[in-house]
């Protein structure tokens, strides 16, 4: 078995047996190299002993005496400072021996502190630490504990007092939502109302003018009144459909676009006269046929041409226009008017060019929704010569 060994790693108690192997190794040398020393003092000092004396004992004498008393000397000069070297070595062992347990002892402290706080909030005992400089780190670590501890209540407040906020912002929004729901309820009520009722005094006024344009010529204030019957009821229709689409189903059927667009220029032209306008109404096709919800389809043409009245300039002509263009019908409105500088805005709803006052109001965001509901392309061009809409319809049997 491998055994590694690293400084980085090493336990306390691993450091303890490495200091006393060291200390001991090192006594070891200590008490070797100063026995060679004393040795060596010794042979001397009996060597100089014995010149004096040379001439009364033999040189074999000598020699034997000699090695006798070094001996003797060396056996315990060996033994004084064997004894005193391990006296040594066991006091500074028994002192490093303490101070290692009281070592120990704060550190193992320290580890129960760690321990302990990982789930209460308890402080170490300055008491039970013997080092100075450990007491600072105890200090220190209380100190960090009692921080933690004050954050961690004022976060237990901050969460108790959020969740009194958040449960009481909630019963608020869900009391508003309630309101809103409510309020949007009788807003749908009472535009039903309006609408259903809006609509017999219309067709009343409507009917009326006819029938009295039947006995009786038009005059100027006959033709206004019935420009703005016809505005109404064109606001009337965007609004009973805004009102219904929802909640009926728009079925499709055949229809024949250009006897269609035909009726409502013709529904229209009374209004367009009385902003000094007319209709160039252009088109190759005695019969073209789409495939249609009818209610949908007028929305698309009247909001188109109710536009084109308000906006083309005075005494001009707005060309109505029906074409085909490989399996699609055309249907195109222009007109000269004010340019649009962002044509991508115009079904935009309350939309406003500039410092302008008035806007294309919900009509044109209402044929938005019905062209993308539909599969209708539309585009807008507008230049200082003209401002086209073209709308294409596929055609039905394609």
């Amino acid at each position: 078995m491998k055994i590694t060994f690293s400084l980085k790693n090493i336990t306390i108690k691993q450091a303890n047996i490495l200091t006393v192997v060291v200390l001991l190794f090192l006594t070891i040398i200590f008490v070797g190299l100063l026995t060679q020393e004393m040795y060596k003092d010794y042979e001397h000092a009996l060597e100089q002993s014995y010149i004096s004396g040379a001439q009364e004992v033999s040189q074999s004498d000598i020699l034997e005496q000699k090695h006798k008393k070094l001996k003797a000397l060396t056996i315990k000069t060996v033994l004084v400072m064997v004894t005193l070297a391990f006296i040594l070595f066991a006091i500074f062992l028994g002192l490093n021996n303490l101070f290692n347990r009281l070592l120990q002892r704060d550190i193992q402290a320290f580890l129960e502190f760690f321990e302990r706080a990982a789930h209460n909030e308890q402080v170490i005992n300055h008491r039970l630490i013997f080092f100075k400089d450990i007491k600072i780190m105890a200090g220190y670590a209380n100190e960090m504990v009692q921080k933690i501890s004050k954050q961690k209540y004022d976060l237990i407040d901050l969460n108790l007092g959020l969740e009194d906020r958040v449960k009481e912002k909630t019963k608020k929004l869900e009391n508003e939502k309630i309101f809103s729901q409510e309020l949007l309820k009788s807003q749908k009520e009472f535009l039903r109302y309006t609408v259903h009722e809006t609509n017999t005094p219309l067709s009343v006024i409507l009917t009326s003018i006819e029938l009295y344009t039947m006995r009786h010529p038009k005059d100027r204030q006959l033709s206004k009144i019935e420009s703005a019957v016809k505005n109404i009821f064109s606001i009337y229709d965007d609004l009973s459909y805004l009102v219904k689409k929802d909640q009926i189903e728009y079925p499709k059927v055949a229809i024949n676009l250009s006897k269609y667009v035909v009726s409502r220029v013709d529904f229209f032209t009374e209004v367009a006269e009385h902003s000094h306008l007319s209709f160039e109404y252009r088109t190759k096709f005695k019969d073209s046929y789409i495939y249609f919800n009818e209610t949908k389809l007028q929305r698309i043409v009247d909001n188109t041409i109710t536009n084109a009245i308000k906006y083309t300039l005075a005494n001009e002509s707005i060309e109505i226009q029906l074409s085909q263009s490989g399996t699609y019908l055309e249907f195109l409105v222009a007109s000269k008017s004010k340019i649009i500088k962002d044509t991508d805005k115009v079904f935009d709803e309350y939309y406003r060019e500039g410092s302008r006052d008035d806007g294309f109001g919900i009509g044109l965001r209402l044929v938005r929704s019905i062209c993308d509901e539909e599969g209708v392309d539309i585009s807008v061009s507008s230049s200082d010569n003209k401002t086209v809409f073209l709308y294409k319809f596929k055609m039905m049997g394609e």
